[in-house]
């Protein structure tokens, strides 16, 4: 399944390697006859010209109504919500701003811009999705309440194979584009030999949808973009590249868009049946072959067995003897009436048996996810096809679906992991997710420091007992090391190989490689390249690499303030150079540090040696980034390990405490933007992140 579901038009990634050229739009645009003729001059039908003029018309009535999508996606991985810049395409479909894409683009979206043809950016909130069919519609900010244009809707069910159609969309991301191509087939259907079914959120996108195929060229990108006839009317919306493009059908597309504008999701009867076409050599020639009915599903108790062939479902005839006829049966009972009873007649036994069904509404497959940041996981519901595929009898619990590594659930004793279900916490029952965020919030309030929970939860049928400390634990400060003397210099032994090169076999000691700005050892004199060889007296005798702590250590037996002599050897000539001896800088490891838990990035104050390494002045003042998570809202704005924070929102930062104090006030305030200033490397960076504010974890 993996694979296949790589080959969709999925929304392209800023992490992946791209290599992009624009796609023509038309070729026939150049065809030999168009050059000279103007938009009035006649021209025959079914010549290139005319055929480019159809084209242009066509073009012209749908692309004010293209949008590219910019998305923040969601992934629950690691036990964290990690987010992700992707993109697709979209289509305007009402003069409110509605626009329909696909659910694999916007349905985990933590935020959303649209870029319209007129380069115009506007954010964009999800009205719905459905999995099921891969649609999703999206509804445009629109504060001005203008209208916006908009294409139309044709039947997708007029098309024939060889039609030509338009592909239209942003793909790699780029500006909007156009291809032009054949419709190859009307009722494409992923073959069984591809083993494997395009799934999302647990849904088998193909049980409902026979797409069209096309050969007009569409790339990653063009995902939710419309697939348009010569009427500029759209007849689908593309979705997948398996060798061809695939587009869900335009009239199931307005169908499941009308239904999400209005409700905001989209309602399905369920019966519980498993269905599959007719067996090659089996007796039948009509019907579906029911493999299976769910336990305690309406089909269940209506009756209905495996091997039975319905024949007939609420008055329609029923005809699946190719897979290719499978999503019109699943369409039929997807649209029965929920809570009301129908009539269904199987052969059983190769006897008619009339059977009465009460479809109930379907739930999802998969609920939706949610990080929980006191326990280090992300979880999520148990729905009834769950259940059913543990081999459990019921939906209580939580299903852990990532745990984080070194967070509270990954350090327990035993570690909680991916497919355990937590079912208590301190003997009370947790049924939902809902009820552990409830049961958690109780334990950790009022308190700052790590909680002990005992934590009962399922494991391969086993149920297991473990204690989780939940809540997130204070960034440990480094204890700090007594300072000593300090010769402010950076040096390299003499060793052997450098001696013979120098032509002084004789020579024993250390060379300085960099006199440290603005110390004693700058004031004393001390020059790049000098060779110092005793200190007060006492013969150095360093000659091998290893040996590169002799003089460190020697100069720490001293106190602040001491002064040493150093022979040094300079131009062949030896003199003596006294220097006092400052206390050592502090060093990296001992800076405080602060960890940010809403952008997830790590800084520490700056030391000495950061601003002589850098080739700062050594009075600049920031933190420097230390750590920046993968998928975090701190990756997502670009900023970058090494990185130093000099401004955020215009505040200037001197240290980590400054800081840790401002971010503290976003975390109450909520900004619709935090502007960042960075240094970086030679120049400076202003990094914009937008974050999502709304409750994502607990």
């Amino acid at each position: 399944m993996s694979q296949l579901f790589a080959s969709l038009c999925a929304p392209f990634r800023r992490h992946a390697i791209v290599v992009a050229s624009a796609v023509a739009v038309i070729a026939l645009m150049m065809a030999a006859g168009s050059a000279g003729a103007s938009p009035d001059t006649p021209v025959p039908e079914d010549t290139p010209e005319a055929l480019r003029r159809t084209v242009e018309d066509a073009v012209d009535k749908v692309k004010p109504a293209l949008v590219r999508i910019q998305v923040v996606t969601l992934r629950y991985q690691d036990g964290r919500a990690q987010r992700y810049l992707s993109s697709g395409s979209g289509v305007i479909i009402s003069p409110e701003g509605h626009v329909v894409t696909n659910h694999h683009v916007a349905a985990h979206a933590a935020n959303i811009t649209c870029t319209l043809t007129t380069k115009e950016e506007l954010d964009a909130q999800v009205v719905g999705t459905d999995p099921m069919t891969d649609m999703a519609v999206l509804k445009l900010e629109n504060e001005e309440e203008r209208e916006f244009p908009y294409a139309e809707f044709g039947d997708s069910s007029a098309m024939r194979v060889g039609d030509e159609v338009l592909a239209m969309g942003s793909p790699m991301a780029l500006s909007q584009s156009v291809t032009l191509g054949i419709i190859s087939n009307t009722e494409m259907t992923i073959p069984r030999i591809a083993r494997g079914e395009l799934t999302l959120n647990g849904e088998n996108v193909g049980a409902l949808v026979r797409w069209i195929g096309h050969d007009a060229e569409i790339h990653r990108g063009n995902s939710g973009g419309p697939l348009v006839n010569l009427d500029g009317e759209i007849i689908g919306i593309n979705e997948i590249q398996m060798a061809l493009g695939g587009a869900i059908p335009g009239n199931l597309a307005k169908e499941v868009a009308d239904e999400l504008i209005e409700a905001g999701e989209v309602t399905r009867a369920w019966m519980g049946v498993q269905v599959q076409p007719l067996l090659r050599h089996g007796p039948h020639e009509s019907g579906v072959l029911i493999s299976g009915a769910f336990k305690d599903s309406p089909a269940e108790e209506a009756g209905f067995q495996s091997g039975d062939v319905l024949i007939e479902l609420a008055g329609e005839p029923v005809e699946v003897r190719f897979d290719e006829e499978l999503p019109l049966f699943n369409q039929h009972a997807a649209d029965l009436p929920i809570g009301e009873p129908v009539k269904a007649v199987v052969i059983r036994d190769e006897e008619e048996v009339e059977l009465e069904v009460t479809p109930t509404e379907r739930e999802p497959a998969r609920p939706d996810q949610r990080e929980l940041r006191d326990w280090g996981l992300t979880g999520r519901d148990i729905s009834y096809i769950m259940a059913r595929e543990l081999q459990r009898d019921h939906q209580d619990g939580v299903f852990v679906t990532s745990v984080r590594s070194g967070g509270p659930a990954g350090e327990a004793q035993p570690s909680l992991s991916s497919d355990d279900i937590i079912i208590s916490v301190n003997d009370v029952s947790v049924d939902s997710l809902e009820e552990l965020v409830n049961v958690t919030n109780l334990i950790v309030e009022d308190t700052e420091d790590t909680v002990e929970a005992l934590v009962h939860f399922e494991r391969n049928g086993e149920e297991h007992l473990t204690v989780v400390e939940l809540g997130e634990k204070e960034i440990d400060q480094p204890g700090r090391e007594v300072r000593r003397a300090w010769l402010p210099v950076e040096t390299q032994v003499l060793t052997s190989r450098i001696r013979e090169q120098l032509d002084r076999p004789d020579l024993s000691g250390f060379r300085i490689t960099r006199v440290l700005p603005e110390t004693t050892a700058e004031e004393a004199g001390l020059q790049t390249g000098d060779m110092i060889l005793e200190v007060d007296g006492q013969q150095l005798t360093a000659t091998q690499p290893e040996d590169y702590e002799e003089l460190p250590s020697l100069v720490r037996q001293y106190r602040e303030g001491d002064e040493v002599e150093l022979t040094v050897l300079r131009d062949d000539e030896e003199q003596i150079i006294p220097v006092e001896l400052p206390l050592s800088p502090r060093p990296a490891r001992e800076m405080t540090r602060y960890e940010d838990p809403n952008f997830e990035f790590t800084a520490r104050d700056i030391t000495y040696m950061d601003r002589v390494d850098q080739k700062w002045d050594l009075d600049q003042e920031g933190a420097l980034v230390e750590e920046v998570r993968s998928g975090s809202w701190a990756d997502l704005g670009e900023l970058e390990t090494r990185d130093l924070i000099v401004k955020v929102n215009e505040e200037p930062i001197e240290d980590v405490e400054d800081l840790q104090a401002i971010m503290e006030e976003f975390e109450a305030e909520e900004p619709e933007a935090v502007i960042i200033q960075v240094r970086r490397g030679i120049g400076m960076r202003f990094l914009e992140i937008e974050p999502q504010w709304e409750e994502e974890a607990v």
